[in-house]
This record gives C-alpha cells, sequence and structure tokens, in this order.
C-alpha cells in the first residue's frame, strides 16, 4: 500500500507540473481558465474569487460555476490535476480571453508548455539528486576524485538469469561473498569463476537494508551475460555543490533524453524491419514494481526515477498521437497550412479514436506486466 501511495504521490506531481505548465503560459496571454484543479473529479470543493466583492467564495461539490475568474479545486482522484481552458474544444463563447481566438504561435505556446515544465521538473530533479549525493562509477585515471567510501554496485541483472532468481537487483550494493569481504572488481570476478556450479551466498546492502542472497553461477552461460547474468562496477557516492549540480543536472537531462529518443526510435524501426528490440515497455503494474525497488534503494533513486518518469511523460506528450499535446499541437500546424481550422467534428472524432486506442495499449501493457512479473503470484496468499 505504501508504495502505491507513493507511486501515485510521485505521478501526481509529474501530472501536475504538466498541467500548471499550460495554466500558466494561457494566463500569461491572458486566455482565461476556467478551472485549475489538484487530482480529478469529482470535486470535493474549490474556491473562486467573486467579480462583486472581490472576495475568494466556497463552491461545494461539482456545482457549475459561472465566473469571469478561475476555479481552484480539489479533487477526489489524487492523480495530479488539470487545466479547463476557455475555448480550447472551439465550443464555448468566443471571446479576447478564448483560446480559440489567438493565434497559431500562441496556441502552440500553450499546448507545449506542460511538456516543456516536464523538462523542467527533471532538470530539477536530477539537480537536487546530485546536491544530495548519487553512485558514480570510478574512474581509475582519476581518483583523487572520490574522497567518500568506494563499493562494488550491482549495474545490471539479466532477465532470466540465477542473479535474477536469487533477488540480486540494480543498485545493489555487493559487501561480501561467503562471508569473504568484497574489495575489489576482480575479486568478485574471479570468485565467481572459480565457483561455477557451486552455491554461493552473497551479502549485499539495498538502501538501508541487509540482505543473504543465494544462488549457483552457470558452468556454461549465453554469450555476454556471464555465469550469473550481472554486470558491476566500483562506485562512489559523489555530492556537487548547487551550481555544479544544477549545470550537471541539466547535462543528465539532455543525455537522457536522447537516450530515450533512441530507443524509442529503435522500438518504431523495429516495426518496420522485424529486428528485435531490447526496449520494454512498462504499464502502471510495472511502474509500481519499479517504484518499490527505487523507494527501498533511498530518496536519491526515487528523485532519479521521477526525474526519468518526467521525461518520458513529455516526450510522449509532444508526440503527433491524437488525444495528447502533440496531436492538438498538429491539428494547429495543419490549420496554418491549409488557412482555416479543421472540422471541429472530425478533430473531435479523430481525438477520441486516439483516446480509446491509448487506453487499448494501456489495457495491452498492464497485462504484459502482470504475466511477465507474476503480479498475482506475488500479492496472493
Amino acid at each position: 500500500m505504501l508504495t502505491i501511495l507513493i507511486f501515485i504521490l510521485v505521478l501526481g506531481v509529474l501530472v501536475f507540473v504538466h498541467e500548471l505548465g499550460h495554466f500558466a503560459v494561457a494566463r500569461f496571454h491572458g486566455i482565461k481558465a476556467d478551472e485549475f484543479g489538484f487530482g480529478f473529479p469529482p470535486r470535493i470543493f474549490g474556491i473562486v474569487k467573486d467579480a462583486a466583492t472581490g472576495k475568494y467564495r466556497l463552491v461545494k461539490g461539482n456545482k457549475e460555476v459561472v465566473s469571469e475568474h478561475t476555479v481552484y479545486s480539489l479533487n477526489w482522484i489524487p492523480l495530479g490535476g488539470f487545466v479547463k481552458i476557455k475555448g480550447e474544444d472551439r465550443n464555448s463563447a468566443p471571446g479576447v480571453d478564448s483560446f480559440a481566438s489567438r493565434s497559431a504561435w500562441t496556441r502552440i505556446q500553450v499546448l507545449g508548455a506542460g511538456v516543456v515544465m516536464n523538462f523542467l521538473l527533471a532538470w530539477v530533479l536530477f539537480s537536487i539528486v546530485l546536491m544530495i549525493g548519487f553512485p558514480e562509477q570510478v574512474d581509475p585515471k582519476n581518483r583523487a576524485k572520490y574522497t567518500g567510501p568506494t563499493n562494488v554496485q550491482i549495474l545490471q541483472v539479466q532477465p532470466d538469469t540465477p542473479a535474477s532468481e536469487m533477488g540480486i537487483k540494480p543498485g545493489d550494493v555487493l559487501l561480501g561473498i561467503d562471508k569473504q569481504k568484497v574489495t575489489t572488481l576482480d575479486f568478485v570476478s574471479n570468485y565467481i569463476r572459480e565457483h561455477r556450479g557451486q552455491n554461493i551466498a552473497f551479502d549485499i546492502e539495498r538502501g538501508n537494508e541487509k540482505l543473504t542472497l543465494t544462488g549457483t553461477p552457470r558452468v556454461a552461460a549465453p554469450e555476454g551475460e556471464g555465469s550469473l547474468g550481472i554486470s558491476f562496477s566500483e562506485t562512489s557516492i559523489v555530492q556537487y555543490p548547487w551550481f555544479r549540480a544544477i549545470r550537471l543536472g541539466f547535462e543528465q537531462t539532455y543525455m537522457k533524453t536522447a537516450e530515450i529518443l533512441q530507443a524509442l526510435g529503435g522500438m518504431v524501426a523495429s516495426l518496420f524491419t522485424g529486428a528485435k528490440t531490447q526496449v520494454d515497455i512498462a504499464g502502471p503494474v510495472g511502474l509500481v514494481t519499479l517504484t518499490k525497488e527505487m523507494s527501498d534503494l533511498g530518496i536519491a533513486y526515487l528523485l532519479y526515477f521521477a526525474a526519468i518518469l518526467s521525461i518520458n511523460l513529455g516526450i510522449i506528450n509532444i508526440l503527433p498521437i491524437p488525444a495528447l499535446d502533440g496531436g492538438r499541437i498538429l491539428f494547429v500546424l495543419i490549420e496554418k497550412i491549409k488557412g482555416s481550422p479543421v472540422s471541429t467534428a472530425v478533430e473531435g472524432y479523430v481525438h477520441q479514436i486516439g483516446f480509446i486506442l491509448l487506453i487499448l495499449l494501456m489495457v495491452f501493457v498492464t497485462l504484459n506486466d502482470i504475466i511477465r512479473l507474476e503480479f498475482w503470484s506475488r500479492f496472493s496468499g
């Protein structure tokens, strides 16, 4: 339950910041926002400025509010937030404060602002992580840089290997093997190689938890996997002063964005070439599982994970997919090219179809998560 609450909180912050971007840029351009809500309806209550008195008054429940000011609401479903912008659906009353009456460039700014905010949030989160300290692979040529203790840390665990069956996870710090203290990378490599086919015990540290995990390295392993199916490196916790953390946080945001775009491009290309892709798509169940793993490792890992999610949310939203921000921007560009808006009915149908397809994709990915992660076996009895 705690993991689910943490996931809801993380997702809620990402979505809320995204919607805050739309709201802030709309108001900057003088476009009215009918409502800005924390969470999704039904509404618990809201507050709105009274035009006559200039004071804020309380709005209870889902009562419709007609006001020239924005209703700020608290809603029952705690998954981020939403903003209702006047004229966004082109059906509301026209006016100078309407989204529909503004230039294409202004509308694109409003629609793209949520994506920009997600990238800015990732930058902020990466910067915080670098300030509070995060493991960094030790550079043998620059050891003087690392003033703190170094550890042997698991970087990757291949699926369906002895390591995954043992329960070893990326981020685990390897303290000992068969009660012998781990001191170097060579010690780990040599010990595993010399004890293939024999049961060995790993003493590991995972966040604030100490565990002992046992397993048997394979005598014969597929090429590139190793006897256990892990990759590891010497790491050290490195903290940066705030001014360096901000610069490095920006660089991290840029690099992670490039990596995700490259992986996404490879996945799309594989649909046409038939090539096998290593990209995994996680749905809600998979994300909850990842949230549990990151929170177990500590707050720095959880913030790092949230930054990656924020970048993913920004990238997905800017793609020209109906019902998403990128799809709406595409219709604005089509209008600019052809000189007149696309029919409201046609645009509405396209977005509805896109939304249905997105829901079906989410259902498919969720079912895949349940099968892959053996969800029911984990939580039954």
